[in-house]
């Protein structure tokens, strides 16, 4: 590893909000240390209101630092920019444009809509399994086709690195355990120009396990890391892999963490948080 893969930094990163009505501050991260390499998916889970969401907008620019450091390719977020994407839970398509205008929409406000960034939003409707749906409009897509649109709107921008917050939360069981396997798929598939660095939040550990090189579990808020789990499982995965003792073993792993207090003695995730294992 050197310098050069790593592409999200945080140092000593501290967040927070402040309360509207009373003015007082409240930690939502405490001295956090972590980083991911280009190429790789990482997975966060963490207990409700830990944090996981608040760690996401900060790298997506939405949240300001408070404390410590957070680079993306070596320089510190200040702010959204067209190097990342972000898929939230509800697609929030625009109801007015049809799902290929919907694709185009982050082009058209970059001013990047040209011959050749238009083929490759047509390639990414195929490879989304959608390319039957260029010219229907949200209202006639299922919850499952909505969230295959917003990603490929995210991916259509080219960006360094796509963050997903618990983008298939709202789905029913099976078109989330359909989507999961999907989302691999699209991620494998879509390597004009390599694998695209991704970040995704959740609080299912089925589903980190499945998507995950590496799983950093948060501890409650503020939240810090208690352990990292690498998945050390070739891809592709798929639902066979799901039965198997492996898979269980791994979940089981990430719960125990889950449900620890963090202490001294728990290196895990200092061992890890610097990319050596994935």
């Amino acid at each position: 590893m050197t310098m050069s893969d790593v592409c999200l930094e945080a140092r000593d990163l501290q967040l927070g909000h402040r309360s509207r009505r009373s003015g007082a501050f409240t930690l939502a991260v405490s001295d956090l240390n972590l980083q991911i390499m280009e190429h790789e998916f990482v997975v966060i889970v963490g207990p409700s209101g830990s944090g996981k969401s608040t760690f996401l907008e900060s790298v997506a620019g939405l949240v300001p630092v408070t404390g410590g450091s957070l680079e993306l390719n070596g320089t510190g977020i200040k702010g959204p920019g067209p190097d990342r994407s972000l898929v939230f839970q509800q697609a929030s398509l625009f109801p007015w444009r049809t799902v290929l205008n919907n694709i185009l929409y982050g082009l058209q406000v970059q001013r990047r809509l040209n011959a050749d960034t238009r083929r490759h939003a047509g390639e990414l409707l195929e490879i989304v399994g959608l390319g039957h749906a260029a010219d229907k409009y949200p209202h006639e897509l299922s919850g499952g086709m909505k969230q295959r649109a917003n990603l490929a709107r995210a991916l259509a921008t080219d960006p360094k690195l796509l963050l997903l917050d618990e983008p298939f939360g709202a789905l029913d069981a099976q078109t989330r355990e359909n989507l999961q396997e999907e989302l691999l798929r699209i991620w494998e598939a879509d390597t004009s120009h390599g694998r695209r660095t991704a970040l995704f939040i959740t609080h299912d550990v089925s589903e980190a396990v499945l998507l995950a090189d590496r799983v950093f579990v948060f501890s409650p808020a503020p939240a810090t890391i208690t352990k990292v789990v690498t998945v050390d499982v070739p891809r592709p995965r798929d639902v066979t892999w799901r039965r198997s003792a492996e898979f269980t073993a791994y979940c089981d792993e990430i719960l125990t963490a889950l449900h620890h207090e963090p202490s001294a003695t728990n290196t895990s995730a200092r061992d890890h948080v610097n990319g050596d294992a994935a």
